[in-house]
């Protein structure tokens, strides 16, 4: 009697009193003492209530029920297929909802939804990954700033192949601690590239001067990522930029004059397709004649040899002295590289000579600036 009562006056209230009515409703059903035949009566007048022709009823409707584990799941499932604003509601809040309905709402609701969901308490890996394969840069934002989200490694990488570009995706994963270095690189360029374009469309630089500058600049800071990356992540650092063609003789060039053994040797395992032992005996045994032919088996150009072989000697030569500053010993190798690499000369060789006179010049600079801090530090 009393489910008719209600009935028949919701046909004639104004909207705003159905909306208020509809919510005491849902709310009497989720959290009062009730008979199963009231339950069952209110339970069918909340299902009629989906088929209200004004939309704040349906949203008070949704309110109410949105943050319960006791809402009547069909309830809730009715509501997350309104529209947009009544969807979002459930869709961010309600603890019913499984994986799979959350799945299947990022792929057929509108973004707002995709927002909503981005912003739940908990998000699962399976619909984080969703959100990484087909929301927008946006979503996927919301998605990196919700500590509840548990995102796996191959999400962030899809967030950066399909919106690594977005400024503002990029600032928040790159100040994520947990984010593996062969993604952090790829964003790296991806950054590069943008600032390299920008330059070039504003008429600041010339095409090929912003080209070189942009490349070296993540050449750099590649070199130094592989500094911080645990031994265990260099592979995938490597593998990323293979993959990329990013594993170029001018970035290996640099890598083995700055000190970077396990990146050269890794990379060298990579390209040759030699087991790794088997490429860390060849360098640090200094042979020549196997060193060139693992350089030539990992199709390296021959001109690049001679700057190979002087950085391994030298490494060998260097390896384990500590004696200086700080200043001394970071410019000291490339320093003993271009000593021992200089007496070659042809055209050829001077190019590669050049390059390795950049990075010096590059290579002090930096640790000047190191070197200067520290002692204001100190002082």
């Amino acid at each position: 009697m009393i489910v008719e009562r209600f009935l028949h006056w919701m046909g004639s209230a104004p909207v705003p009193r159905r909306a208020e009515a509809a919510h005491a409703l849902a709310r009497a059903f989720l959290y009062s003492a009730l008979s199963e035949e009231e339950r069952d009566g209110i339970e069918a007048t909340l299902t009629v209530l989906l088929d209200d022709p004004s939309p704040d009823v349906r949203l008070a409707l949704a309110d109410a029920v949105a943050d319960s584990d006791q809402a009547p799941h069909h309830l809730v499932l009715g509501l997350a297929a309104d529209r947009v604003q009544i969807a979002a509601l459930v869709a961010e809040r309600s603890p019913i909802l499984f994986d799979s309905e959350l799945v299947d709402l990022i792929g057929t609701r509108e973004e707002a939804v995709q927002v909503a969901i981005a912003r739940r308490p908990v998000i699962s890996r399976a619909v984080a990954a969703a959100l990484s394969e087909v929301a927008s840069a946006r979503v996927c934002v919301e998605l990196l700033c919700n500590p509840g989200a548990r995102i796996a490694r191959f999400s962030l990488d899809r967030m950066v192949e399909r919106h690594g570009g977005d400024p503002e995706l990029r600032e928040l994963l790159l100040g994520r601690c947990d984010l593996p270095v062969e993604i952090r690189q790829a964003l790296v360029a991806r950054l590069s590239t943008a600032l390299r374009d920008f330059a070039v469309s504003r008429n600041w630089l010339p095409a090929d001067r912003a080209e070189l500058v942009t490349r070296d600049a993540c050449e750099r800071v590649t070199i130094a990522m592989a500094f911080e990356a645990p031994a265990e992540e260099m592979p995938n650092l490597v593998d990323a930029l293979a993959r990329s063609n990013a594993l170029t003789p001018a970035l290996l060039v640099r890598a083995i004059a700055s000190g970077q053994t396990l990146f050269f040797e890794t990379a060298l395992e990579v390209l040759a397709e030699v087991p790794h032992d088997r490429v860390a005996g060849v360098v640090r045994s200094g042979r020549a004649s196997a060193l060139r032919a693992l350089l030539a088996r990992a199709k390296l150009p021959e001109r690049t040899f001679a700057a190979f072989e002087a950085a391994v000697e030298v490494l060998r030569s260097v390896d384990g002295e500590g004696a200086g500053t700080d200043y001394r010993r970071a410019t000291r190798l490339i320093d003993a590289i271009i000593a021992r690499y200089g007496s070659r000369a042809d055209k050829e060789l001077d190019q590669i000579l050049a390059l390795l006179r950049r990075f010096a010049a590059e290579a002090k600079r930096e640790a000047a600036r190191d070197y200067i801090a520290s002692v204001m530090q100190a002082a």
